[in-house]
């Protein structure tokens, strides 16, 4: 779980440490129990290893910082979805609002609507 103590420290450790791998993340936010960032991929990137890079990296930071009091570790899945240029200040704006959306719709709900939305299985598009 991601506190209010951990939110601020995980976020500059993602950018900085983001930073040095080259990998630009537009805009990132978080919340207890997930992460959502807006990622500009190069062109030798890949959403896998750029995620890989993001979530294996910070939870090791995590855990050798002891700032938690229980190993912290990111679920293997996630979602990529791309966006255009057109919507990207709507993904952003989304982002930044994560607590306030989140008193509205949890996290479960969220993610069926993007699996349903996006007809996502467990193994990749349905």
């Amino acid at each position: 779980m991601i506190s209010k103590e951990l939110k601020p420290l995980l976020i500059q450790h993602i950018r900085e440490n983001s930073i040095a791998k080259g990998i630009y993340i537009d805009c990132l936010n978080c919340v207890e129990d997930h992460i959502h960032l807006l990622v500009s991929l190069g062109i030798e990137q890949t959403i896998s290893k750029t995620a890989m890079l993001i979530k294996g990296e910070s939870s090791f930071w995590v855990n050798k910082q002891n700032i938690v009091s229980e190993k912290f570790e990111w679920q293997d899945d996630y979602i990529a979805i791309s966006v255009s240029e057109s919507i990207a200040q709507k993904v952003r704006d989304y982002i930044a609002r994560q607590e306030e959306h989140h008193h509205v719709k949890t996290f479960e709900q969220e993610y069926k609507e993007l699996m349903d939305k996006y007809q996502f299985s467990a193994g990749g598009f349905g």
